[in-house]
C-alpha cells in the first residue's frame, strides 16, 4: 500500500505513522527521517540540504523532493510506504504524482487525521517538558499538579512551541498552506477521514479499519 498520512499540528500523525506502517509492513517515511539519513550520511543532497540549515534558512523544496526521490526508489518501497511530513501542499503533491507515474506507481490512499482546532490546543498547550531528564508530561493527561518531574526530580516548563498563541499560529499555517491538500486528494477521489481523538490505540484501530478495503 502506497499512502500519505496527513493533519493539523498535534493530530498524533508521528504516533500513528509508527502504529499504521507497522501494522502494514511498509516503511514509514517522514521528511525528518530522510533529512538526518542525508546530512548524517554525508550525501551530496545532504551537504547542500546543511548548508541551508546553518545559515538557518528554509531547504528549497527541490532539495527535499530530490531526497524524497532518492528515498522512494529504494528497495523497501518498492512495494508500498507511509508518507508523513510530505507532501505539505499541492504543487508538491502533484510533483509527487508525477513521480510515482515515472515509477509506474500511484498513492493508493490519503489517510487525514481530523481534530478540531480546541482538541490540538488543548493537547499541545498542555505539555510541560523536564529541564533535566527531557521527559515530556501533560497537565490533563498525565494528571500534573505540579511543575516537578516524576522520573527525575527535575523543574517542568512550557516550551516557546507549546505556547497557545504559537500553537494557533501553527494552525493557520496548515490551514493556509497544507489543508488544500485535502482538497486536492478528495478531487483525486482517494481521500479518507479519521476521527484522532481518544485513545491512541482506538485512533489506530479506526485508522486500520478504514485501511482495510484498500489492503493487498
Amino acid at each position: 500500500m502506497r499512502l500519505v498520512l496527513v493533519g493539523p499540528p498535534g493530530a498524533g500523525k508521528g504516533t500513528q505513522a509508527q502504529f499504521i506502517a507497522s501494522n502494514l509492513s511498509i516503511p514509514k517515511i517522514s521528511t525528518g527521517d530522510i533529512f538526518r539519513a542525508n546530512v548524517s550520511g554525508g550525501t551530496e543532497l545532504g551537504k547542500l540540504a546543511k548548508e541551508y540549515m546553518d545559515r538557518g534558512d528554509l531547504v528549497p523544496d527541490e532539495v527535499t523532493i530530490a531526497m524524497v526521490r532518492d528515498r522512494l526508489s529504494e528497495n523497501d518501497a518498492q512495494d508500498g510506504f507511509l508518507l508523513d511530513g510530505f507532501p505539505r501542499n499541492v504543487p508538491q503533491a502533484e510533483i509527487l504524482k508525477k513521480m510515482l507515474e515515472e515509477f509506474g506507481a500511484g498513492l493508493d490512499i490519503v489517510l487525514e487525521l481530523v481534530v478540531d482546532d480546541e482538541e490540538v490546543v488543548r493537547r499541545l498547550a498542555g505539555r510541560r517538558t523536564c529541564s533535566q531528564c527531557g521527559r515530556i508530561w501533560h497537565v490533563d493527561f498525565d494528571d500534573k499538579k505540579d511543575d516537578i518531574c516524576d522520573a527525575c526530580g527535575g523543574r517542568l516548563y512550557q516550551r516557546d512551541d507549546d505556547q497557545e498563541e504559537t500553537i494557533r499560529h501553527r494552525l493557520e499555517v496548515y490551514q493556509e498552506q497544507t489543508a488544500p491538500l485535502v482538497s486536492f486528494y478528495a478531487h483525486e477521489g482517494i481521500l479518507v477521514g479519521v476521527d484522532a481523538t481518544g485513545p491512541v490505540e482506538e485512533v489506530t484501530q479506526r485508522a486500520m479499519e478504514s485501511l482495510s478495503p484498500f489492503a493487498d
